[in-house]
């Protein structure tokens, strides 16, 4: 069994509300060190696959199909075996 760890991104220069507004509520909470915030999405897909490049096919074909938008989303895809 492969886990994949996917993290969606926005893509640079795209406008991030969630990211802005949780970077002004930390300033309201006198976190005045922040920058900058990002918003990610975290998938975490267990798939009863051993052969990695067979797995990260797979993964980058639910990436364009689903969990991605390709116009404003990148991503990036981590595979490790489980037991």
């Amino acid at each position: 069994m492969l886990k994949a760890t996917v993290v969606i991104r926005l893509k640079k220069g795209v406008v991030d509300p969630e990211g802005k507004n949780v970077k002004k509520a930390l300033h309201l909470l006198h976190f005045k060190e922040v920058e900058e915030v990002k918003s990610a999405k975290l998938f975490e897909i267990f798939l009863n696959e051993t052969d990695k490049e067979k797995a990260l096919k797979i993964l980058e074909e639910m990436c364009r199909k689903l969990l991605a938008n390709p116009v404003i989303n990148e991503y990036t895809i981590e595979i490790e075996d489980v037991e």
